[in-house]
């Protein structure tokens, strides 16, 4: 099976659930709270692993409790860590809070996350020996830059979540093979209210786009042109956290599982997948514990 590297942040989510938010100066109660490991990078390395996907994870992590707890669980779900590296700084946190509509709101604390501003050599073997580099924008820009030549050097398939948007170096993008923003991301990066319009876009110079509409669906655009719009799995939601990273994960694991380079009717496939292992995981509470199995997802599409 084609293995996949993630590149990408690992946080320790401080999850805090409670009726609405509060406004300014004001103190509320809370109904519950929890730790969850989470981090973007590991929220869709889980998600692919979880689909049946051989995953590498590229990173860094604080020498502390979080760090540690963070390790345990890509080792017990079978993710290499070989490129994840120990800082001085702190394990990064994600301060979650979570309202009864099941909508977050969420304040990162990059901590460990902020020192990977370049890679080491056991990180360069990890990317050049897969076959699809994931990453998202919650690592310095620089070491995205940096990876992202390394894997077109060696013919890796690139896939970019630009959460959250950051400035990036002008062609950076168009050297993306797939992005996959919200349609909130889109429109801050090209400019587009239109979520059509924006996958156009960013779809340029072949390169494929895939703009998530939460409860819409998505729209899929190649080469500058939308080719339609998937439909969502209807669902009641009662946590959103990692919805998102769940549907990046579960896409390119779906992707990996095939041969050669993406085609139209493999992202068709893989849209399937990714969409309803991310509507199972918005019915549950937390990022990487709401995560669906390979077997769940499969037994849904039967």
């Amino acid at each position: 099976m084609n293995r996949i590297a993630v590149l990408g942040s690992a946080n320790m989510d401080l999850v805090v659930r409670q009726s609405r938010l509060p406004r300014p100066g004001e103190t509320i109660f809370g109904t519950g709270f929890d730790t969850v490991p989470g981090g973007k990078g590991l929220n869709q390395a889980v998600a692919a692993a979880r689909l049946g996907a051989s995953v590498d994870f590229v990173g860094a992590v604080g020498a502390d409790t979080y760090g540690a707890e963070l390790r345990a669980l890509l080792a017990a779900e079978g993710i290499g860590f070989d490129g994840l590296s120990s800082s001085s700084e702190p394990t990064g946190t994600a301060h979650i809070s979570v309202v009864d509509s099941g909508e977050n709101s969420i304040v990162v604390v990059s901590g460990a996350n902020s020192t990977v501003t370049t890679l080491d050599a056991e990180q360069r073997e990890t990317i050049s020996a897969a076959a699809f580099l994931v990453m998202q924008c919650e690592l310095p820009v620089p070491v995205l830059v940096e990876a992202i030549a390394l894997a077109r050097e060696g013919g890796v398939f690139t896939v970019l979540t630009p959460a959250p948007v950051v400035p990036l170096p002008e062609g950076f993008l168009a050297s993306v093979d797939l992005v996959v923003p919200n349609q909130i991301e889109a429109q801050e990066l090209t400019g587009e209210a239109d979520p059509v319009q924006a996958a156009e876009a960013l779809s340029a110079d072949m390169t494929w786009a895939i703009v998530t509409l939460g409860a819409e669906g998505c729209v899929v655009a190649y080469d500058g042109e939308v080719l339609g719009l998937a439909p969502a799995r209807p669902v009641d939601a009662v946590d959103t956290t990692a919805a998102g990273d769940t549907f990046v994960g579960a896409l390119v694991a779906r992707l990996a599982a095939g041969t050669g380079a993406p085609t139209a009717e493999s992202m068709v496939e893989a849209l399937r997948w990714a969409t309803v292992a991310s509507s199972v995981s918005v019915t549950r509470v937390g990022a990487t514990t709401s995560m669906p199995s390979f077997d769940e997802v499969a037994a849904i599409l039967a």
